[in-house]
């Protein structure tokens, strides 16, 4: 009876220990930080333009305003474009901006040259009450010394009479 009695002592105890015991939660690792992603970033959802938005948006891949015959003013078809490039100007303000103003043949060298600057100028002024930095802007005048087209007729002449909108640092 006393090995019974042990034995029976012993399983009670080994009952008791069991019940006794603490439950212990084994915890998740600790996640690991992903990969550094080699795909290019998506653009930002706050609607600021990205370099990239150069090449990609339809609006700031216009870089070209047109003039009328002997005018330097901006015609309002271009002036969603002018907002689209000081919007531009406004994310990005490490961009730089040239404008390049031009004019057809007609007219003594001097005289275009001054209506280029003119032209270039008023782009300027466009893009600036949009909302644009004067300190991003540089207005050059090549007169009729760069055409697009060498024709002597109404139709290419239209196409000489213009503003460039090149972008020297985006």
């Amino acid at each position: 009876m006393k090995i019974s009695h042990r034995l029976l002592m012993a399983a009670a105890f080994s009952v008791a220990l069991a019940a006794c015991t603490r439950q212990v939660q084994e915890e998740a690792p600790a996640p690991t930080p992903p990969p550094p992603a080699t795909t290019t970033p998506t653009a930002p959802t706050d609607g600021r333009f990205q370099p990239s938005d150069l090449d990609s948006d339809s609006c700031l891949r216009q870089r070209v305003v047109y003039f009328d015959f002997d005018r330097d003013n901006v015609r309002s078809e271009f002036q969603q474009i002018m907002n689209c490039h000081a919007k531009y100007l406004r994310d990005r303000s490490s961009a730089r901006i040239t404008l390049e103003g031009h004019t057809d043949e007609r007219g003594s060298r001097e005289y275009n040259l001054g209506l280029g600057e003119r032209r270039s100028n008023s782009v300027r002024d466009a893009l600036q009450a949009a909302g644009g930095s004067a300190g991003q802007l540089t207005t050059v005048s090549y007169g009729e010394e760069r055409p697009t087209c060498t024709q002597s007729a109404e139709s290419c002449w239209s196409q000489n009479r213009r503003v460039e909108i090149i972008y020297t640092a985006r």
